[in-house]
């Protein structure tokens, strides 16, 4: 792989002095062996696989149209085994102290009293719920899902950028990226310990069940509908899981139940894992012009028949100008020092950082408290002065809204460009999906965002920005191909056995934790499944790794539709 990083960001693949970081050289390997051709070639195949799947995305108010296949490059960023466990150590604590805040909040307000955080500044949130107020939830979880955008600065560390608490969106893509990965570049994987990312659906849909307020209670996706920008993935999490997905012209309340409109007649609903905002849940509580919703929800809501996930009123902990206040919260609910740092922020409601801004605005990032998506910033080092000024007549009305951060050079990543053929490097982030229940449980990765508009610090697809599958191995590197091959294929001359009593046992030198290996074939035999429905040849059923004459999935599509492994 021919690859020039640069020196003035943090790359993730090539340490300083030029050498390949240890968890990368299999990748680098596996790319060397393929060649620029044959790499284009499959990487042709993944854009097909993405358009014949559906894996799009909406922008509105594009003139090319707002429908679009999602952007994905197929060199992973790749995470050692010691980097992730420090990740997964500051993001569960992050996600806990968050949660006790929107239980205290909502309640007796102790951190509010106790002048940790200002009171003006949680109650004038235009996502702080009053209506809610009081109300008891399910096992006290508001965050039931929470995706946290995490960035590394010029010295590698990594920072929280922000928090999202709605209803974080792009775990679709994340599963998605792994199944075509899989199919196209099967070779890659082999001896590199990658975790598995499958069971997502598995443990969300038992996180959604662990709260209802009935026993094995009904599930569903509520879905503004198939104009929405996350439609795919709304439908992808249903389908996954097994449950309905529902509009609010589906629902209705009775009997302060919420039911469920079925060929079979209604049925009552007991969890609602909800990707609509707030504003739009309830027109007899909010909006009254909504037609998103479930008229009287939000009563049945208040009397405990129904839970919602995430809870009504956890935008108020999203909020970007909330954001810098949660190193206090980890400090005044956990009693602990933060593990990951925020992004140093200016904060317009404050004058000393109201008059930094204004000051400085050809230097910093100014961002809109309540915005997603890329919207609603200005990039000063990027904006000429007109525009500059305008945006500043907009934080001077109202500074409440808005937040600055200084410029952070985001950390690079080599990235496939098909116009040049070459790889470059191009800035990216991550955002890991943790599942908050009696336990944490996160993803073993997240969704990797890459800034494909060259030089662009902006990663959000509706910026231009595409994807990467993001690989946390159980080793920190370099990888053993020759272990894991034995693991697979019984070869170097072992028994039959003695391969039976490796995989059993999860071993083969890469020091797999219980279930890996299981849940990665479980992954494979998943991935026969899909080649059956395109067409493609495979086994009547998984093998057995230990029958005497069969093949893997991984030969049998070696040998038979990607040759030239």
């Amino acid at each position: 792989m021919r690859y020039e990083p640069g020196s003035r960001f943090f790359d993730e693949m090539l340490a300083p002095e030029g050498t390949v970081r240890p968890h990368y050289q299999g990748v680098q390997a596996y790319i060397d062996r393929q060649g620029v051709g044959e790499f284009e070639r499959r990487r042709q195949l993944l854009d097909l696989a993405f358009r014949n799947q559906g894996i799009t995305f909406t922008v509105y108010g594009d003139a090319q149209g707002t429908e679009r296949t999602f952007p994905f490059d197929p060199v992973p960023r790749v995470i050692p085994a010691s980097e992730w466990a420090h990740l997964e150590a500051g993001l569960t604590q992050r996600v806990r102290a968050l949660n006790a805040f929107l239980r205290d909040i909502y309640s007796e307000g102790q951190i509010l009293g106790d002048g940790v955080i200002p009171a003006e500044l949680v109650y004038t949130s235009a996502h702080f719920r009053r209506e809610v107020h009081g109300v008891k939830v399910s096992q006290d979880l508001y965050t039931h899902i929470v995706g946290t955008d995490l960035i590394r600065d010029e010295r590698g560390e990594y920072l929280v950028l922000e928090d999202n608490l709605r209803s974080p969106s792009g775990v679709s893509y994340l599963l998605a990226n792994r199944q075509a990965m899989r199919r196209i570049y099967p070779g890659m994987f082999e001896g590199q310990g990658v975790r598995p990312v499958g069971h997502y659906a598995t443990a969300l849909l038992s996180l959604l069940q662990s709260v209802s307020p009935r026993e094995n209670g009904t599930v569903v996706v509520l879905t503004p509908g198939m104009y929405n920008s996350a439609y795919f993935e709304h439908a992808y999490l249903a389908q996954q899981m097994g449950v309905e997905l529902v509009e609010g012209r589906d629902l209705f309340v009775d009997g302060s139940r919420v039911w469920m409109r079925t060929t079979g007649g209604r049925r009552q609903v007991d969890v609602i894992y909800r990707r609509i905002d707030d504003d739009f849940l309830d027109p007899l509580t909010f909006r009254p012009d909504s037609a998103l919703g479930v008229a009287g929800l939000v009563e049945v809501y208040r009397q405990g028949r129904v839970a919602i996930a995430n809870a009504i009123g956890t935008g108020v902990a999203d909020d970007k100008a909330v954001y810098a206040y949660v190193p206090d919260m980890i400090r005044y609910y956990l009693n602990q020092e933060p593990l990951l740092n925020n992004v140093p922020t200016f904060l317009g409601w404050n004058p000393d950082h109201l008059e930094h801004m204004l000051a400085h605005a050809d230097e910093l990032i100014f961002k809109a408290v309540g915005e997603a998506g890329g919207y609603g910033m200005l990039l000063g080092p990027y904006s000429d002065r007109a525009a500059i000024g305008a945006y500043l007549d907009k934080v001077r009305a109202s500074p409440r809204d808005f937040i600055a951060q200084p410029i952070v050079g985001l950390s690079r990543h080599p990235t496939f460009y098909p116009d040049t053929r070459q790889f470059e490097p191009a800035h990216v982030d991550l955002r890991p999906y943790i599942l908050c229940g009696p336990e944490v449980t996160i993803v073993p990765g997240g969704l990797t965002r890459v800034a494909l508009t060259r030089g662009s610090l902006v990663v959000n697809s509706s910026q231009g920005g595409g994807s990467k599958d993001t690989w946390v191995l159980d080793h920190d590197g370099p990888p053993t191909p020759q272990g894991m091959s034995q693991l697979w294929h019984g070869d170097g001359g072992q028994s039959a056995e003695t391969v039976r009593q490796g995989q059993s046992q999860y071993q083969g030198g890469l020091g797999s934790a219980p279930g890996a290996e299981r849940e990665d074939q479980a992954e494979r035999y998943g991935d026969v499944r899909e080649a059956a429905e395109e067409g493609g040849p495979t086994p009547d059923a998984p093998p057995s790794p230990d029958t005497p004459g069969q093949h893997s999935y991984q030969q049998e599509l070696e040998k038979n539709e990607l040759e030239g492994e």
